[in-house]
């Protein structure tokens, strides 16, 4: 496949990507003994860092032509389409409805676009893995610029193999041209390793000095998430236990803080990928896609600029809020103040990554991508507890989540009662439940209907005549690259 070739392309990215844009400019005058080429880069700790700083950057955007990394437009989108969660509202987007209505087949360009940037940044992983160790530098910053490369790594092959089952396993630098599918056990296998040895890593960073970065509470808290995937229970407990117990992380008191600017990288954040300006975190000059798809174009009479509403939530998910749930007031908005004092009532759209203060013309977004806060890791324990039996510990982490989104800002309200004496099968559906309220717009819904295979039960309640089947609990290998690369299987059904 084409994203495992052609080296000496992806090393001069590299340097492109650690770069201001004034100082590539000058880099692309200079004469050619200054060029960056394999034998002279990876030479230093400030090589190192640029390389692995390079795998972040195709997290959020890239310096290839395209604006579109892992995280930027496609995989939370598709991810929220595809499920009772989103609706597309993006006429000009075909592949979007078709993820919407489970008419996509492997010609669907988001998946293809899913596919693409997530090789893309593994083989930037797999270069910076494969290197660094030879640069004479910083033993503990060699370290662990290594387990910061093999987390994101671990991370990709975690989303791969959930969304694509069997992929290519590639993990070394120079690897065959067009590789076999891997089994997913061989994946998942590998997954573990890479995130294991992220458990090595800090356990937290402060401003200017690598906020952002991947820490040992991010390994632990995704091993929870592999582990819940593959319905091993007891480690998922064991592992959202010590995120637990590191007091690394807690709630914001008011739901509405979580996605305010001033809380990124904030105690509710245990791994984020950041946009805009990050104030000495980990982040690069290309702004979330956040409001222009999920803010209503109807908010151009406040100011706001370039609100698209491409994709928009269903509203059996609105309505299957409590009125009060401080949830349902920050995730959606509902109404349009006019210039001459009066309202208009529109249908629900998502505004939760607004901050109305910080942002007010809602142009792009600096806001960052939740990739796993500390309410997942409290619903992953609550979760995996009953499972195990042990119902004590499934309503004490469960009610957390519950009482936070009763406060209105001021005062609890008397909403949300506590979970109590339900049976095992009641507190799965109220577990997933309680997901789907928290997680709006976060990339988590299709993976939650995935793994505990009610995506034929519940998407049609919230899309009358859309009827998944059992083979969209996997996407299709996209057709380009099995047409790169015949090795490539078929996922069954498409």
């Amino acid at each position: 496949m084409k994203m495992f070739s052609k080296y000496k392309l992806i090393i001069a990215l590299l340097c492109v990507a650690s770069c201001s844009l004034t100082a590539c400019k000058k880099f692309l005058m200079e004469d050619p003994k200054n060029l960056v080429t394999e034998t002279n880069y990876y030479k230093t700790s400030g090589d190192a860092i640029s390389a692995v700083n390079s795998i972040y950057g195709y997290l959020n955007s890239t310096s290839t032509g395209t604006t579109a990394g892992v995280y930027h437009s496609s995989f939370w989108v598709a991810a929220g389409l595809a499920s009772d969660e989103l609706s597309n509202n993006q006429l000009a987007s075909p592949n979007f409805d078709q993820l919407a209505t489970f008419t996509y087949g492997p010609q669907n360009s988001t998946l293809q676009d899913i596919w693409s940037t997530h090789y893309k940044a593994i083989t930037i992983a797999n270069i910076a893995i494969a290197r660094i160790p030879a640069i004479a530098m910083d033993e503990t910053l060699k370290q662990r610029l290594l387990n910061e490369a093999h987390f994101l790594r671990g991370l990709l092959y975690f989303d791969l193999v959930r969304m694509f089952g069997s992929v290519p396993l590639v993990i070394v630098e120079n690897d065959v041209l067009k590789p076999s599918a891997a089994s997913v056990d061989a994946i998942y296998t590998q997954v573990l390793t890479d995130l294991t040895a992220a458990e090595n890593l800090p356990a937290s960073y402060t401003a200017g000095n690598g906020l952002g970065r991947a820490t040992s509470g991010a390994a632990k808290a995704i091993l929870a998430k592999v582990y819940l995937t593959r319905k091993d229970w007891a480690k998922c407990a064991a592992k959202a236990k010590e995120v637990i117990n590191s007091n690394q992380y807690s709630l914001w008191d008011d739901y509405a803080d979580v996605f305010k600017l001033s809380s990124r990288n904030g105690k509710e954040a245990i791994f984020s990928v950041g946009f805009g300006d990050g104030g000495g975190s980990i982040s690069f000059w290309e702004v979330g896609q956040f409001n222009v798809r999920l803010l209503p174009s109807d908010l151009s009479v406040e100011g706001v600029q370039n609100a698209q509403g491409w994709q928009f939530p269903t509203l059996p998910l609105y309505n299957s809020y409590d009125q009060d749930d401080r949830r349902r007031s920050t995730t959606f908005i509902t109404e349009i103040h006019n210039t001459n004092g009066t309202t208009k009532t529109i249908r629900p759209y998502i505004q939760k990554y607004w901050d109305r203060v910080a942002e007010p013309a809602g142009n792009g977004s600096a806001n960052d991508y939740p990739v796993i806060r500390y309410a997942d890791v409290l619903l992953m324990y609550a979760e995996a507890s009953n499972e195990l039996g042990n119902s004590a510990d499934a309503y004490k982490y469960i009610n957390m989540v519950r009482k936070r989104a009763r406060f209105n800002g001021t005062a609890y309200l008397n909403i949300l009662p506590d979970y109590s004496s339900l049976t095992k099968d009641e507190f799965r559906a109220a577990v997933l439940q309680e997901r789907k309220w928290e997680f709006v717009a976060e990339g988590q819904r299709w993976f939650d209907l995935a793994r505990t295979g009610t995506l034929e039960k519940l998407v049609p309640i919230a899309k009358p005549g859309v009827v998944p089947s059992a083979k969209n609990y996997l996407f299709p290998i996209p057709q380009t690259e099995r047409d790169v690369n015949p090795n490539l299987p078929q996922n069954a059904g498409y």
